[in-house]
């Protein structure tokens, strides 16, 4: 998992990078839209859908890495997984953190902070992005 360096600082293990994550949303953005905008789509109006769908990949995204060892499908199928710097399961908190609070900032930068997490991840040794400074984790290799 993952290594303190000589002064006791967390170092990450295997980043995953920049292709394979985005890659791994994609899918995981797939496999909850279109099957949820179909099913939905038949009984809500366009506003009500959006909302519900929104809704349930939030939960998504905070509840199936909680309890599948840091896996969503999409990371799942990409052999990557997101896990805390010292090398613990992601909880709950975490996942609010990484996903509410990182989704929350990106908004009131108006996108750039994702412009600059992508960059991040492509150029950083580590990988890691904005969401995973402030919730202390990183995605890895499995």
């Amino acid at each position: 998992m993952s290594l303190q360096d000589e002064r006791g600082m967390f170092m990450v293990s295997n980043p995953a990078g920049f292709w394979r994550r985005l890659g791994a949303g994609l899918i995981d953005g797939i496999i909850i839209s279109v099957p949820l905008t179909f099913l939905f789509g038949l009984f809500l109006s366009e506003t009500s859908l959006n909302s519900a769908v929104s809704i349930i990949e939030l939960l998504y995204a905070i509840i199936l890495p909680v309890v599948w060892s840091g896996y969503t499908i999409g990371k799942k199928l990409l052999g990557v997984r997101i896990v805390k710097v010292n090398g613990e399961r992601v909880g709950f908190g975490t996942m609010l953190i990484r996903t509410i609070v990182a989704g929350f900032i990106y908004a009131i930068t108006l996108g750039i902070g994702v412009i600059v997490s992508a960059f991040m991840v492509g150029l950083r040794s580590d990988k890691r992005a904005i969401h995973d400074f402030i919730a202390g984790t990183y995605v890895t290799h499995d």
